[in-house]
């Protein structure tokens, strides 16, 4: 997915025109991070490296693009030709693609010409902040529904195209089983789900002749929807078409219902099935969904899957988070904002994980150059404007999974979390303190 140039805010160009006429160009650290958890989220999961890492390789200003500058008005000639020949050469350090992380802590650093790293922010945060959005939604599905399958159906609602897309990629990180977007199919090898509209039932004169036509048009894949009209009464419908498909070798997978008190409905559907020796049709819901209704689900119904879609898409309980790109370094000097409620810890940071028992026990937050007990969480993901390697999914999910299990239980409750320690070491207090002390 190549971003546009201009893909950004007005003032980074505006910036870059007045830090190349002052001459700063010397090297800069910005990190991306969140202030503070949403409300009932006790963690976060990073997401979207990969598009972060291909949007600095691949940034270029076309002819097209200048032209429009230069016909603007606003920026001068020099500065054009300067866009013209723009290359990212930075450094890029980041938590990997799957990663639980909490506040204050540094998702990403970028270090490079002060103008580089500035121009790249406003991409850079929309494309972190959405899909660790995204993922920490899914990883709290997964949570709410072991054991179940779990099909991203967001697509449709998804605020545009690319939010659509990089949520099936963002679900499928935090552990959901694929999605029903086929591009996101066709671009990352994620598995796709699919079965039949309401539509394709209203068509045919009978609901019987749908599921049938369905059935034999899609012999390996025979998952119907049985809502449409009256649920209960569908379901036996399947029933009696179960053996005349069974004698061709069509077996019907499972039924999904999209309508009305699932768990109830679920409960007389199985029922229904196993009296007429369906017991391995699985039921599959949609509609609605979020982690607070499939824990419910999974306590009290005997379905098997689940479809998510409109407010996983949106996180439509938080659907944004308080995020940042800060200067923390430049010419080889540390750097803290300190506007009231949203002061920065400054310098270059790392974040050392400790565990105990096969649990995560605390986090410590401290500078990069110190060494601290624990798991470093920040490694480098490219150096000189080149990726040090392709992000792997299957990495990136087996990595979620695992640190999924590894959280203290109470910080994965959906309601009310337990706060997760996350420190600060010694040695970065007396650095911010020493910053304060300065005049500005």
């Amino acid at each position: 997915m190549k971003t546009p140039p201009l893909l950004t805010d007005l003032y980074q160009l505006t910036m870059l025109q007045a830090y190349l006429e002052g001459g700063l160009t010397e090297t800069a650290s910005f990190e991306f991070f969140v202030r503070r958890l949403p409300p009932r989220r006790g963690f976060l999961l990073a997401a979207g490296l990969e598009q972060v890492l291909d949007y600095l390789e691949g940034l270029r200003f076309g002819e097209a693009e200048l032209q429009w500058l230069r016909d603007s008005g606003r920026f001068s000639a020099d500065f054009v030709d300067w866009l013209a020949a723009f290359r990212f050469t930075g450094d890029v350090d980041a938590m990997p693609e799957g990663t639980v992380c909490f506040a204050d802590e540094p998702i990403l650093r970028v270090t490079a010409p002060l103008p580089q790293a500035q121009l790249v922010e406003s991409r850079i945060i929309n494309l972190l902040h959405f899909q660790t959005l995204i993922a920490s939604k899914a990883a709290r599905c997964v949570l709410a529904a072991p054991g179940r399958l779990l099909v991203d159906f967001g697509l449709r609602r998804a605020h545009g195209a690319e939010a659509g897309l990089l949520a099936a990629r963002a679900c499928y990180i935090a552990g959901f089983d694929g999605t029903a977007t086929v591009e996101a199919g066709r671009l990352w090898g994620i598995p796709v789900y699919g079965t039949m509209a309401h539509s394709f039932i209203q068509a045919h004169a009978t609901e019987e002749e749908a599921f049938e036509r369905f059935a034999r048009a899609q012999p390996d894949n025979v998952v119907l929807l049985i809502d449409t009209y009256d649920t209960e009464a569908a379901a036996r419908k399947v029933v009696a078409l179960a053996p005349r498909l069974a004698a061709e070798g069509i077996r019907i997978r499972a039924v999904r219902i999209d309508s009305g008190d699932l768990a109830e409905h679920a409960r007389r559907v199985r029922a229904i099935l196993d009296a007429g020796g369906l017991a391995e049709t699985r039921i599959f819901a949609s509609g609605n969904l979020d982690e607070y209704a499939l824990a419910k689900l999974a306590a009290q119904a005997p379905i098997d899957g689940f479809g998510v879609g409109t407010r996983m898409d949106t996180s439509a309980d938080a659907p944004y988070l308080d995020c940042a790109y800060k200067l923390q370094e430049y010419a080889g000097r540390p750097r803290r904002k300190r506007s009231e409620g949203k002061a920065t810890w400054p310098g270059r940071k790392q974040v050392y994980r400790r565990h105990a028992d096969g649990r995560m026990a605390g986090d410590l937050l401290t500078l990069a150059d110190e060494a601290a007990e624990g798991e470093p969480l920040l490694a480098p993901a490219m150096r000189g404007g080149r990726r040090l390697a392709a992000t792997d999914l299957a990495a990136a999910r087996a990595r979620a999974r695992a640190q999924l299990a590894a959280l203290p239980e109470g910080v994965r409750d959906l309601e009310a979390p337990a706060p997760y320690p996350v420190a600060v070491a010694p040695a970065l207090r007396r650095l911010a303190d020493a910053l304060d002390r300065e005049a500005h």
